[in-house]
């Protein structure tokens, strides 16, 4: 999106906009047809073809769509999906070095492939799911002892 200084008006980007528009429609879909049941999706010009879509595939797509709506790109891995250390250290905004300490400890299972080390997406994301919860159980730790301190 481009804006014009001097409050004129901002050009928006139809894909953007379009983006939107299906994510708010999807979102307003699911909330109003809870379950687990498939998705069916009917164009919006006149037609017999609807696409049946798992019901996880639609929630995935809204979250893309949204995304979209923002500007910005979308990736999407598989959790089988095997990262070279360089990937893996970009995932978990660390250096590379500091990746391969944290494989060497056992922190993180890899597997060898020749000399190169690969790691699963899915172990990088249980990884940082766990390196979450202790970071804030300790921001917590130290919010209480703040507290009884009477330092806060």
């Amino acid at each position: 999106m481009t804006g014009q200084a001097g409050g004129a008006a901002r050009h928006r980007d139809p894909d953007a906009e379009l983006a939107r528009r299906a994510a708010r429609r999807i979102g307003e879909y699911l909330t109003t047809h809870p379950g687990a049941d498939p998705v069916t999706i009917s164009g919006e010009l006149a037609g017999d073809d609807v696409l049946v879509v798992p019901r996880e595939a639609t929630v995935l797509l809204a979250q893309i769509l949204r995304v979209l709506a923002q500007g910005e790109s979308v990736n999407v891995t598989p959790d089988s999906a095997e990262l070279t250390t360089q990937q893996a250290a970009d995932f978990l905004n660390v250096s590379r070095p500091y990746l391969i300490k944290l494989l060497e400890a056992g922190e993180i299972p890899f597997r060898l492939v020749g000399t190169h080390r690969r790691v699963t997406f899915r172990d990088l994301h249980e990884y940082r799911s766990r390196d979450d919860l202790a970071r804030r159980r300790t921001a917590d730790d130290l919010t209480e002892l703040t507290q009884e301190l009477g330092l806060y």
